[in-house]
């Protein structure tokens, strides 16, 4: 919640005229709790959907989230049919835990990833790759010179976020509610 990218992320959002809500997961910061190996932290993800839609009924729900937390949320978001769009920033593709974003090609949802040319947890190349045959729903914003955490390009991050949901694939689904 913390972490500047996912501060920016959220600028960007609320740029775009959408509502945001950034949490920790379940033994993170200050959260109780413990790491769960992403089952638990899915439970989050629910939880939070739940909490929101229940205050803001009306609102459309777009679920994002940060490495470890964007496979998390962009699995949680692709199952629920609340969730109109998903946003991921900085994709581990190449860590040892070999996630598997083949889910992605089945939700249909539009979907944001945002990633730096030079994260040392998968490169802008290789996150292209890996996404490209998922469908034409997932779109792919490459940072050139960002790291994993998008030091001193977060105005980029930021800018690529609104954009997407203020003019590009994201507002067509925002503004068809």
């Amino acid at each position: 919640m913390h972490t500047k990218a996912v501060y920016r992320a959220a600028q960007g959002l609320l740029d775009a005229g959408l509502v945001t809500l950034r949490f920790n997961f379940r033994g993170v910061g200050t959260s109780t709790g413990s790491y769960d190996e992403g089952v638990g932290e899915r439970d989050d993800v629910r939880s939070v959907l739940d909490w929101l839609a229940a205050r803001h009924p009306s609102l459309p729900l777009v679920v994002g989230g940060f490495s470890f937390g964007s496979t998390v949320g962009l699995a949680v978001g692709s199952e629920d049919e609340r969730v109109v769009g998903l946003l991921g920033l900085g994709l581990p593709v190449d860590l040892d835990e070999g996630y598997d974003f083949g889910y992605l090609a089945d939700a249909g949802k539009p979907t944001l990833v945002v990633q730096g040319e030079n994260d040392e947890f998968g490169s802008g190349t290789r996150v292209s790759d890996v996404l490209a045959p998922l469908g034409g729903h997932v779109s792919v914003v490459r940072i050139p010179g960002a790291d994993h955490y998008f030091d001193g390009t977060l105005d980029e991050l930021r800018e690529a976020v609104r954009g997407y949901y203020e003019s590009g694939p994201g507002a067509r689904v925002l503004l068809s509610l």
